[in-house]
Order: structure tokens, then C-alpha cells, then sequence
């Protein structure tokens, strides 16, 4: 039975990008549409009752809190995420298998390191303000090639060039000049408080044309998203991404943190030009 990898929105899988941002701006939020409450069901049943989430409606205050994260991370000089995920495999007869891994991303600027291991395959990814590496260690491969001056410029860069996109870039992006994303909101939601491995935080629900993604932003000071989940409506499955985000702010790395050296017996190859859709 050939098991095909499900769909996964562009949250889930772009770079850390808008790290060299300029100044912020405002995204325009859909204008409030009345709508009835939608009724949720639970699985399992045990669960208990469920608040309701109105459809079509687009909260202003929903929107306003991904702007306020996003400027948060970007005021960052320093940060580590190290992050345990599940994402959805769909057979062919769409039963959902679900498989884990964890992700440990240092990120400076210009610079980052991003290491994701599973049991299906691992990959590194390493810029270090002049080169951009992708390595397969258990396979023993790896390509390396230049890279412009920040952040933001070579994640452009390399989706641009090679078709690479990297995790969470839309943490960062929602202040990025000209995102007009929040247009497309079917509904933004501030569903309510949540209590995510002991640190309170305020879930937030969203609805786009093909996923719905949800987001747990930690409550006062520094609103870091501890958690996000992501359900691709475009498969009748509909294949949910998860995963939890602990975060460290400001810490203290080497350049060694962002500069790939390759094991002896790695083979250098080279990356396949991206030519589109």
C-alpha cells in the first residue's frame, strides 16, 4: 500500500524569512460579516461541551495579535526553538498515519541553523550570512551554494532559485510590507484561554481557502507562539500538522552554531533549479 505525504499549507513549511525586516504596517482584516455560531462536535465524545466558533466573521483582534507576535520575534537579537511535531501521512484509501519529529532552529542575523530528525529522514539546513547549505546526514549528501546578506534575502532567495522552503517563516512575516494574507481569511477567531505545558496563553482559530490553522500565543509580555496546528481541507482525509514550540530568547551562540562542515565521506552535489508550476 504506497502511502502519499499529505499536503502541508505554507506555515508549515516556509523559511524563517522576514528576520531583516523593515517597519511594520498594518494588515487590512476583512470587515465583520454577521453569521451563526457553528456547533462542534467532539472526538472523542468524552470530551465535553465545546465553545462556538462564528463563521464568516473575521475579528479584528485576531489579526491584531499575529502583527503583535510577529513584531515581537523580529525585535529578537537571538532566539532557539526546539520543537516536537506530528504530521499526517494519507494512504491511498485515506486512512491518516501519523508520524513524529523534532526540530531545533538557531537563528541570528544574518544567520541560522535548522535541524529536523524523524524516523522517515533528517535534514540540516545552514546559512551563515554568505553560503546556504542543505545536508541529508543519513544519506550523505549535501549542496552548498552563495547566498545573499540577510535572512530574509536568501530564504527569497533559495524559493526563488530551488523551489526550498523552510519552517515557520509565517511567525515572522505577518508584519512584512505588502502581506496581504489576512484578506484572505474566511474567519479569524479568539477562541480563549489555554493553558499549553503549564504557560498561559490565548488560542487563536483561523480559516483560509484550503487549511484551517489554529495558534496558542503566550499571554503578557512576550507573546511567543507555544503551539500551532494546521488541517489541509484540500484532502478529504483532512491531514492535520501539529506541534509544540519551546523558546529560548536571546541566547548566546558561535559561528560554529551556523557554519556547516561536512562528515569525510560526504558527497557534494548539486541543487536542482526550481522551474515552477
Amino acid at each position: 500500500m504506497r502511502i502519499s505525504p499529505s499536503f502541508l499549507p505554507a506555515i508549515a513549511i516556509a523559511g524563517l524569512g522576514a528576520w531583516a525586516m523593515g517597519a511594520p504596517v498594518a494588515l487590512a482584516a476583512a470587515p465583520a460579516k454577521q453569521a451563526k455560531p457553528a456547533e462542534m462536535k467532539q472526538f472523542p465524545r468524552w470530551a465535553g461541551g465545546m465553545p462556538k466558533v462564528a463563521q464568516g466573521v473575521v475579528d479584528p483582534a485576531a489579526v491584531d495579535a499575529l502583527k503583535k507576535m510577529s513584531q515581537y520575534l523580529m525585535s529578537l537579537n537571538t532566539l532557539q526553538i526546539d520543537t516536537a511535531g506530528s504530521i499526517d501521512m494519507v494512504t491511498e484509501d485515506g486512512q491518516r498515519i501519523q508520524m513524529d519529529g523534532t526540530t531545533t532552529y538557531k537563528v541570528k542575523r544574518p544567520g541560522f541553523s535548522i535541524h529536523f530528525v524523524s524516523d522517515v529522514k533528517s535534514r540540516d539546513f545552514y546559512y551563515d550570512g554568505k553560503q546556504f547549505t542543505l545536508s541529508a546526514p543519513s544519506l550523505g549528501y549535501y549542496a552548498t551554494v552563495p547566498a545573499p546578506a540577510t535572512n530574509r534575502e536568501v530564504l527569497d532567495a533559495i524559493y526563488d532559485k530551488y523551489g526550498i522552503r523552510l519552517p515557520l517563516e509565517d511567525l515572522f512575516r505577518w508584519n512584512d510590507i505588502g502581506n496581504d494574507r489576512a484578506k484572505a481569511f474566511k474567519s479569524a477567531t479568539v477562541f480563549g484561554p489555554a493553558t499549553i505545558d503549564g504557560v498561559k496563553t490565548t488560542h487563536y482559530v483561523f480559516r483560509e481557502p484550503e487549511v484551517d490553522w489554529e495558534v496558542w500565543i503566550q499571554d503578557g509580555a512576550q507573546p511567543l507562539p507555544k503551539k500551532l496546528a494546521i488541517v489541509d481541507r484540500t484532502d478529504p482525509a483532512h491531514p492535520t500538522f501539529t506541534t509544540r514550540l519551546n523558546w529560548t530568547v536571546n541566547p548566546t551562540f558561535s559561528d560554529s552554531d551556523f557554519t556547516f562542515t561536512p562528515a569525510a565521506d560526504a558527497k557534494k552535489i548539486q541543487l536542482a533549479t526550481f522551474k515552477g508550476q
